[in-house]
């Protein structure tokens, strides 16, 4: 009966359905989910084993799709703006990775080709976990975020050449062969790119912006998964990986205005494809080698590690970049990834890497990103202990008469940020007499706010816990004056969620990030550049003789109205249905 195709569906789809409600209830990340199904629905463990040959191809899409997404959150003008951190980082990571852990394996006893595959293996980061973690932190759009992500994509890329080396590796051919492999990869990714290139700055744009005309969300998604899906074929056909075309389109769309609307219009698929994907990873895992190797796979988790950490770090620090900020990433790049699972498939394959080997191998990596959640979780924390700063951070943690003040709060304010608007709005506030509690994760601004006397915390605002934290269900009004646009937008969107009647006013760069927040739920959200001119203009009336309750009743009409009056284009509402954000 469990050989049905439909049967194996079902059972697949109801035990992911039910351990993963399990991790979602114990606050545990979900990822372990679905490597616990694939090791308890796989061909090592006792019962049922569902047949991994169609999961992997359906899983390998998942990995596509997240490519994709990332790809819109690194357009090219950030990506050159980052070429010689990414480009120079990126590759002495994965070269010296390859180079000190090889030696490690080599020196341990195994051959020296499969040595060579293993650093290779252990140099990939993944780029999943990494994205995935760094966004439901709030910590995709931060310095330390961006680059450890953006470098941990570089690292995908560098597996293409990796893909060829290893079978290269197993029929033993001469350094010439090699070279002239390694070139003909080069060449195929720079033809992919310029293709991808072209397409992207001449015909996207104009086909997206026939699709949006249509005013068709069914339309819009099709369209999506098929320019992500051509990209993708394009880059396979070359002889490279799926996702590296994926990424390549999802660059030249991220410079788009359909940005916001294709990253929706894929994300279901993606997540989804990137379950099945670590239910497939899971049905790897041999238990029955466990108690012959468990103690190697520990050996080569802390190897991993400690390894990817100590090499980056210190690369990072050198290419001008602060230590605790070089760190952050070194963390966020120390775990394995997905693309070194295909490595080793393949150099098991070719016959370099031996079976045991193989395990030991897979267990280190699956292992350290079973760790990887909790690592990237607390990356800050832990990095503040490796740095001199630690004790600076520890001594600016919340204490005792901190949070004896904040739990004693009720009609309050709680201040999303304490940069340069957080700290005027604070010391208003202070000025009027109404109580507020501020949260920043930049030291310098708790320790600066703290100087003057006001209530700073450090803290993450976006965490939902915080909130509880600083007793959001007694406020009276929330401020956020973060400048990231897509961290201010979780944030509304989590206040909004899990505190409906709490006011929320929102900063705002432009109209159309201010339309995007009070879609999200803030009551009010004022673009800065609008503000700044309104302002300049109210000035220029009074001087002129116009009365200030006059000025101030034309300026609360303009914003009451949706600023339709000062809007460039008013046909072009940020709000308008079909609008992509």
């Amino acid at each position: 009966m469990f050989e049905e195709p439909l049967v194996q569906l079902l059972l697949l789809l109801g035990a992911a359905v039910a351990i993963v409600t399990l991790f979602h209830r114990l606050r545990t990340p979900p990822v372990l989910g679905y490597l616990l199904v694939g090791v308890l629905l796989g061909p090592y463990t006792p019962g049922p084993a569902v047949e991994g040959q169609q999961l992997r191809l359906l899983a390998e899409y998942g990995i596509v799709f997240l490519l994709f997404t990332i790809g819109l959150n690194f357009s090219l003008p950030q990506i050159h703006a980052l070429r010689h951190l990414v480009l120079g980082l990126g590759t002495a990571q994965v070269l010296l990775t390859t180079a000190v852990v090889g030696v490690i394996a080599w020196l341990a006893g195994v051959p020296a080709a499969a040595a060579f595959v293993v650093g290779a293996v252990f140099a990939q980061s993944s780029s999943t976990i990494i994205g995935r973690q760094l966004q439901e932190q709030g910590e995709d759009q931060s310095r330390h975020g961006r680059l450890g992500l953006a470098m941990s994509v570089f690292q995908d890329v560098t597996a293409a050449p990796l893909i060829v080396i290893v079978p290269v590796l197993g029929l033993a051919t001469d350094a010439q062969s090699l070279g002239v492999s390694i070139v003909s990869v080069l060449a195929k990714a720079a033809l992919a790119f310029a293709l991808v290139y072209v397409a992207g700055r001449s015909v996207l744009g104009p086909f997206f912006r026939v699709i949006a005309e249509r005013r068709s969300g069914e339309l819009f998604t099709l369209s999506v998964l098929f320019v992500s899906l051509a990209a993708a074929w394009l880059t396979s056909s070359l002889g490279l990986s799926m996702a590296f075309g994926a990424f390549l389109v999802g660059m030249m769309l991220g410079e788009t205005e359909f940005r916001h609307q294709v990253e929706s219009a894929v994300r279901p698929f993606r997540d989804v494809l990137l379950g099945l994907f670590f239910i497939g990873i899971g049905m790897l895992f041999d238990l029955s080698a466990i108690p012959d190797i468990w103690h190697l796979a520990l050996a080569g988790t802390a190897v991993l590690l400690v390894t990817k950490a100590v090499l980056v770090a210190p690369m990072v620090r050198w290419a001008g970049i602060d230590w605790r900020t070089a760190w952050r990433i070194a963390l966020l790049l120390a775990v394995g990834g997905e693309f070194g699972f295909a490595l080793l498939a393949i150099g098991f394959q070719a016959g370099v890497v031996e079976a045991r080997v193989e395990q030991v191998v897979l267990m280190s990596v699956l292992l350290s990103m079973v760790v990887a959640p909790y690592l990237i979780r607390h990356n800050g924390t832990l990095a503040a202990i490796l740095t001199s700063r630690g004790s600076a951070e520890r001594q600016l943690e919340p204490r005792r008469a901190d949070l004896a003040a904040v739990g004693q709060l009720a009609g309050h304010v709680i201040l999303c940020g304490y940069g340069r608007v957080g700290h005027t709005v604070a010391t208003l506030l202070d000025t009027s007499g109404v109580p507020f509690v501020a949260y920043d994760t930049d030291l310098a601004r708790v320790a600066q706010g703290r100087a003057v006397g006001h209530l700073v915390l450090y803290g993450d605002i976006a965490d939902p816990e915080l909130l509880v934290t600083g007793r959001a269900d007694q406020a009276s009004l929330v401020v956020i004056t973060i400048d990231g646009a897509d961290i201010a937008l979780r944030v509304v969107s989590a206040l909004h969620t899990l505190y409906p009647q709490l006011p929320i006013i929102a900063r705002a760069r432009d109209l159309e990030a201010s339309g995007r927040l009070l879609d999200a739920g803030a009551t009010q959200a004022y673009p800065e550049a609008i503000e700044a001119s309104l302002r300049l203009g109210a000035t220029a009336l009074q001087l002129v003789g116009a009365s200030a309750a006059h000025v101030d009743k034309l300026l609360q009409g303009v914003r009451d109205r949706g600023y339709d009056l000062v809007r460039d284009d008013p046909a072009q509402d940020p709000k308008a249905p079909g609008e992509a954000r």
